[in-house]
């Protein structure tokens, strides 16, 4: 454990953000919220507790399992949400992390009580006597198939299927401790305010160790916790909060200054004002979502960037031929959604949310919206097709499908920065490769007219 202490406020604010993470997705977003509201983004007590959020996420099934034998609860699913939230920062402080009896105590009696005052004096009352055999339980994996989540904190199914895909053990265990380790914070310089030496001088005066990104000279990656609330650079739109992968994306479709582009799936609006930043905010950007939430914090972005060119959609995408009529986009956006599997470090809990079923179900949507990209892009322009996951289903086998379905496209191959995809001309970032998260890229060329 830290030397920061670790009292009955900080055990109450790990509770509510455990919490509000199994309500709010991504996990970091309730984390960020809780965080605010208690004022100790940036501080020392945000370092601690963070590591302890994330450690309980990545556990999270684990964890699960030993409450639901100690309660003979088998879907734990059942138990009141406050409740659950401090069973599971119980199990992970009691057997996962070496605490001091005095926290221990905390632990036990003012969580008890917290968790009555915020639900029912049932629900502490219950708490407090499962508490004690939490504290006797004996952490042991009872199989094989345990103990491999014991060690690399995913279900079964999931590390048999990273197995196939990276095809060695050696590699899975690379891919795998990389799924474990937190990823340094990435920033976007915004081009059009500032430049990356007045950014890094900024960052280094407040403190950090800021290092430019070796394939992306505006991506600037420095350690956190990092208050961007507060943040001078944030505030004015200097700097956007950006993965370096996912900046790549923009780098890749390439839209120049004064072109029609379409982003498909455009919230919370990153590409889109990056996208606006290479076309020096001089054409137009058709940007189409659904997330009410995830808009207004697109909208938040644009403005704080100075974007001007973008035009938002509370639109399913697919009705976008008929909106803005077919063929109009010299480039098209295609950031479809996915598993996010390859985003396991940054939305630790996905790891057991994820099913093996989740695949087949999103590459259905998956496909629909590479049709209705092809439908919107023109003779002559692209389609960037990404995704955050490193599942072949959902990236080069539909890619496969939908060149031998439509003859009117190629795929124009892409080199660098990373590496080659399981299909030529494709392109993979690997978390354990290049520190960052898991992205998959294939850019279409729809042929001109004869």
């Amino acid at each position: 454990m830290s030397r920061v202490p670790i009292g009955s406020h900080e055990l109450r604010i790990l509770v509510e953000t455990v919490k509000l993470a199994e309500e709010l997705k991504p996990s970091q977003q309730a984390k960020r919220m809780v965080f605010r509201k208690y004022k100790i983004i940036g501080t020392e007590k945000d370092r601690v507790l963070t590591a302890l959020f994330y450690d309980i996420m990545k556990r999270l099934g684990i964890i699960d399992k030993i409450i639901s034998d100690v309660t003979g609860i088998s879907n734990i699913l059942i138990l009141d949400p406050w409740l659950r939230a401090a069973l599971r920062v119980a199990v992970d402080l009691l057997l996962f992390n070496k605490v001091s009896n005095t926290l221990k105590n905390l632990l036990k009696w003012k969580v008890a009580d917290y968790i009555s005052s915020m639900t029912h004096p049932y629900v502490g009352m219950y708490y407090w006597e499962v508490f004690d055999k939490i504290s006797s339980y004996e952490l042991r994996p009872r199989s094989k198939d345990e103990e491999l989540e014991f060690k690399y904190l995913l279900p079964l199914w999931l590390i048999s299927k990273i197995k196939e895909i990276v095809r060695s053990d050696e590699e899975m265990r690379k891919l795998l401790q990389a799924f474990n380790t937190k990823l340094p914070l990435s920033i976007r310089i915004n081009i059009l305010k500032t430049n990356v030496n007045e950014v890094f001088k900024e960052l280094e005066r407040e403190g950090k160790k800021p290092r430019i990104s070796l394939r992306v000279p505006t991506i600037i990656k420095f350690e956190g916790p990092y208050d961007f609330d507060n943040s001078k650079l944030f505030r004015e739109g200097k700097i956007i909060i950006q993965e370096e992968a996912a900046a790549v994306a923009s780098l890749i479709l390439g839209p120049k200054p004064g072109e029609t582009i379409i982003d498909m799936c455009a919230a919370p609006g990153g590409k889109s004002e990056h996208m606006a930043e290479l076309m020096k905010n001089k054409g137009k950007i058709y940007a189409f979502d659904i997330d009410k939430l995830r808009i207004k914090r697109m909208k938040q972005l644009l403005r704080r960037s100075g974007i001007s060119i973008v035009k938002i959609y509370e639109e399913d995408v697919n009705k976008a031929p008929k909106i803005l009529g077919e063929e109009i986009a010299d480039r098209v956006m295609l950031d479809a959604p996915c598993t996010a599997s390859g985003t396991l470090m940054k939305n630790p809990e996905l790891r057991w949310r994820l099913r093996p079923g989740d695949i087949e179900e999103i590459t259905k949507l998956q496909y629909k919206l590479l049709e209705t990209a092809i439908k919107l892009v023109r003779p002559g322009g692209v389609i960037l097709y990404c995704t955050c996951s490193i599942f072949p289903e959902e990236n080069e086998d539909l890619i496969r499908k939908i060149l031998k379905k439509h003859n009117e496209l190629r795929l124009v191959p892409i080199k660098d920065p990373y590496l080659e995809g399981f299909l030529p001309g494709t392109m993979r970032a690997w978390p354990h490769k290049h520190e960052t998260i898991g992205f998959f890229y294939a850019l279409l060329k729809k042929k001109d007219r004869a």
